[in-house]
């Protein structure tokens, strides 16, 4: 065998070559990959948080513009300005926080009562054939009525106090919920329930390892929807001859036409329903991290 001395093939010239192909020649990667990595991954991005809050920054932009030049005027709608220094004067004088704290525990109780008893109907309904002809019928009708339309019945049966505000949350929260369990419920794959009747599951197993886990995506998605109905009852809710909360801030400012402390207040229920709802996010990723889905692109 014969041994070549011939001197070794000269580096590759990538003097007219793009910088990406450049470093991939340097490297030693084929410039053909550097191509098939998107550019939009190769440029920089733009945080997530700073993206998410360009549109209430313009937003607020778009109204100090109309207040400054005129074309809103401060009897309609005070301007920005004006609205941080009133909150300011109600939360030095301790009345908004006083009056959050007890709107807060409205929606607490009514969002738990709810919860209760819409999972509760939903489970009897989604896991009985019997459930189903006793409950589903009379849950289906009586949540086409307007449960605002029932404020004169509730006042007449549980008078003016804390309870027609409580009952008002409570009936707005359980239909959601009970819709979106039911659903899921009902969604579960049947092969799956086939496969773990196979494995030796008992009725129970399959309901805690089979239809409650399919379920839990449904009931995530009733619990963020009752999140939002239940602040909307609240604001109906304290107009019942209420002496305290946000709605009672209302409506004292509605009686003295100032506008400044209704955005306030309605900027507060914003808000808190913004935070609800960022806490039950969080838990839907804590309690579906097995379930992977599409977050956009």
């Amino acid at each position: 065998m014969s041994i070549s001395h011939a001197p070794p093939p000269p580096p590759p010239d990538i003097s007219g070559t793009s910088p990406h192909e450049a470093s991939a020649a340097e490297s030693g990667v084929a410039p053909d990959l550097v191509a098939l990595v998107p550019a939009s991954a190769r440029r920089t991005r733009v945080p997530r948080w700073l993206r998410r809050t360009t549109g209430p920054v313009l937003l607020l932009a778009l109204w100090q513009l109309l207040s400054t030049t005129g074309t809103l005027s401060p009897d309609t709608l005070a301007p920005p300005g004006t609205i941080a220094r009133v909150a300011g004067d109600l939360v030095e004088d301790g009345s908004l926080p006083s009056a959050m704290g007890v709107s807060l525990q409205r929606v607490a109780i009514g969002l738990l009562l709810g919860t209760v008893v819409g999972t509760g109907l939903a489970l009897l309904s989604g896991l009985f054939r019997i459930g189903e002809d006793l409950v589903d019928a009379s849950v289906q009708m009586l949540r086409t009525v307007p449960f605002v339309g029932l404020i004169p019945l509730f006042i007449i049966w549980f008078g003016i106090g804390e309870t027609p505000k409580v009952a008002l949350i409570t009936l707005g929260v359980s239909f959601p919920l009970y819709l979106n369990v039911y659903a899921g419920i009902r969604g579960v794959d049947s092969q799956l329930i086939e496969a773990g009747e196979s494995l030796g599951l008992s009725r129970w197993g399959l309901v805690r390892h089979v239809i409650l886990p399919g379920a839990l995506p449904g009931a995530m998605t009733g619990l963020r929807y009752s999140l939002g109905i239940a602040w909307l009852a609240l604001v109906f809710a304290e107009q019942i001859n209420a002496d305290a909360g946000i709605g009672f801030l209302m409506v004292q400012a509605r009686d003295f036409l100032r506008t400044d402390v209704i955005v306030v207040c309605l900027i507060v229920y914003a808000f808190l329903g913004l935070l609800a709802d960022f806490v039950v996010r969080t838990l839907e990723r804590l309690l579906l991290q097995w379930r992977p889905t599409f977050t956009g692109r």
